[in-house]
């Protein structure tokens, strides 16, 4: 089996536990306002690797990973390409390969043949990075395209499993930031017994390029970052000092 892979990163230390091999999958079923990589939309956009090819890759970095790294998929959507996802995850633990999973968990659906391919990857992965893009549905829909109540089902399912979770929720002026969203998504996370980790991650603009290069219309290219005191007012309410299980 062959993935579409958007680009491999060998290191990075902000993407889950420990120094990490970054696989970005092409395809995403979200217009998030804010993504700065458009460039991952269409699947087929991207380069076709084998489950082996990427581990032989990520394997050579293997020395930098400590007794915390490993691979992480991100993208994109990985959950788009659950298939390939699965052949690579087996064949990462067959080789003692810690796995993470940054996903949106759009594709997400409680029942059916995905929902059972969904279990079997669970199988083999270790820990999951999940947004919370918007805790409202109507704002869900305006920032996204598409509902967040498969999404919230499938936080409910991870916590059920007891699948451990790093949480980011991306802080945009006049969108998340509100404290009354803020509020909610607080009370939400405080509903879930497996979170490890809050994350709060600024929004910048600085994929407004890739949208020209690509002739798209970027809706947030007048918006400016959020200030240094909103941010840390956000991660007081989010209470992310409380959720640090795993220290990188």
């Amino acid at each position: 089996m062959e993935g579409y892979i958007h680009q491999i990163e060998s290191f990075g230390c902000a993407d889950g536990p420990g120094s990490r091999f970054i696989i970005f999958f092409s395809g995403c079923p979200l217009r998030c306002l804010y993504c700065h990589n458009p460039d991952t939309w269409n699947m087929t956009d991207g380069t076709k690797y084998t489950a082996a090819q990427l581990l032989d890759e990520a394997e050579s970095c293997r020395g930098y990973w400590g007794s915390k790294g490993g691979i992480t998929v991100s993208g994109g959507e990985p959950l788009f390409q659950i298939d390939f996802l699965i052949e690579l995850f087996t064949e990462a633990k067959k080789r003692n390969i810690n796995t993470c999973i940054d996903t949106s968990g759009a594709p997400f659906k409680k029942e059916g043949e995905w929902f059972e391919k969904f279990k079997k990857l669970m199988e083999v992965t270790d820990i999951l990075l999940m947004d919370i893009k918007h805790i409202d549905e109507e704002e869900h829909i305006k920032l996204t395209g598409k509902s967040g109540k498969n999404i919230r089902e499938m936080f409910a399912y991870l916590d059920e499993i007891k699948k451990p979770i790093w949480i980011r929720h991306v802080l945009v002026p006049g969108i998340t930031d509100i404290d009354e969203y803020l509020i909610k998504t607080r009370d939400f996370i405080r509903t879930l017994s497996n979170v490890q980790r809050v994350e709060i991650l600024p929004y910048h603009g600085l994929g407004a390029m890739k949208y020209k290069d690509l002739g798209l219309d970027y809706k947030l290219k007048d918006l400016e970052s959020p200030s240094a005191e909103r941010v840390a007012h956000a991660k007081e309410i989010l209470e992310c000092e409380k959720y640090n299980a795993w220290q990188k």
